[in-house]
């Protein structure tokens, strides 16, 4: 099945949820290996996270042939765009790489504005995509890189410029670094990944990074591009260059990728020392509302700190009865056991088995 590289993808909605639902279920749970004509029909409509692109849009390859009657359209705008669709009514779920809001940002709490949105109900954050967050860079001969919170810190606010520095140096004893010049790539646009980077750098190093994680870029230095795609084709063009970005598009693009040291040792991005940092994840939400913590400072070995979760914001109560029947349907297919290790290949970690658990849980009660 050819997809078109971002939206109005034909989604492949999960049948078991339907043959549950005929047994006198309301359970919408299943395997991703269903095949065959769901009976349902109909389009689904979401926007927001780059992060969770290539996650989502093989989701909705797996099983599009199996739910020809169901088209699943998601435009990866960023998350900031996505929840702001969200909450306009424009969209029926938003992608986001952190969860709504609790506070006023530029005068808006986004928890509040997706409740009026969801007519009076809650807005629930469903965790759907483990992206580890890579730090690519792109040096020639330098296969293996070790950083530290504090000199990727120092690296992107721009006071270590050159790769030999000697605090890089120490770091990497007995690799050959360049004097290359450091280039810097961010993201322009409002971006999750941005706010979870900036968390990672906060909770790990808050002596040398002390400004307040956003959505926004707060930097001096460096060079701003529009979404994943925009730093990845940046860092990739310019020889020493670097960038935060998802593991996915690092692989994509074969960039380079740091180990990181947070105290317990060098760590290589792999999807099992990824998803050892979700696992230890503690609750940040009520009920269903399934928003994460996560220790940025662990010094736990073998844990790979630096990563975000996809949150999927839905109505817990609110759309029509058609659009709910279809987004319990994907959901619950997007968030099968099957389907999330076959993300593995493309640069994602599963969700942990105790979290599935709880997403199937919160997905199934939506109404």
């Amino acid at each position: 099945m050819k997809l078109p590289r971002y939206a109005a993808l034909t989604s492949a909605v999960l049948v078991g949820a339907l043959a549950l639902t005929a047994c006198g279920s309301d359970n919408s749970s299943g395997g991703s290996g269903s095949s065959g004509g769901s009976g349902l029909s109909g389009t689904l409509n979401g926007e927001g996270s780059t992060a969770q692109k290539n996650a989502i849009e093989q989701a909705i390859s797996t099983f599009g042939d199996a739910n020809s009657g169901v088209t699943v359209n998601y435009n990866p705008t960023g998350s900031g765009a996505g929840v702001k669709q969200f909450n306009a009514k424009q969209v029926d779920f938003a992608g986001s790489d952190s969860p709504l809001s609790t506070v006023a940002v530029d005068g808006v709490v986004e928890a509040d504005a997706a409740k009026a949105r969801c007519g009076g109900n809650e807005a629930w954050d469903l965790p759907m995509a483990v992206g580890p967050i890579a730090v690519a860079y792109n040096l020639p001969g330098v296969a293996k890189l070790i950083l530290t919170p504090s000199v990727t810190a120092k690296v992107f606010l721009g006071s270590i410029t050159s790769w030999n520095d000697p605090a890089i140096a120490k770091l990497n004893p007995g690799v050959k670094l360049p004097s290359t010049k450091i280039s810097v790539f961010f993201r322009s646009d409002e971006s999750g990944t941005t706010q979870n980077f900036q968390k990672y750098l906060q909770g790990a190093s808050p002596s040398d990074w002390t400004a307040t994680p956003s959505k926004s870029w707060p930097g001096k230095v460096g060079e701003g591009r529009a979404k994943s795609d925009g730093t990845a084709a940046g860092v990739k063009s310019t020889v020493g260059g670097i960038t935060y970005i998802e593991w996915s598009y690092a692989k994509d693009n074969k960039l380079g990728i740091a180990s990181i040291d947070n105290g317990g040792g060098a760590v290589d991005l792999t999807a099992d020392s990824a998803s050892k940092a979700i696992a230890a994840a503690k609750p940040a939400g009520t009920g269903n509302d399934l928003r994460l913590s996560l220790d940025y400072a662990t010094k736990t070995a073998g844990v790979y700190p630096i990563v975000l979760v996809t949150y999927e914001i839905v109505c817990s109560k609110g759309l029509d009865a058609g659009k709910t029947k279809l987004l319990k349907a994907f959901l619950t297919s997007y968030a099968d056991p099957t389907t999330q290790n076959s993300l593995v290949s493309i640069g994602y970690a599963p969700l942990p088995t105790e979290i599935q658990t709880k997403v199937a849980a919160a997905i199934n009660a939506i109404s």
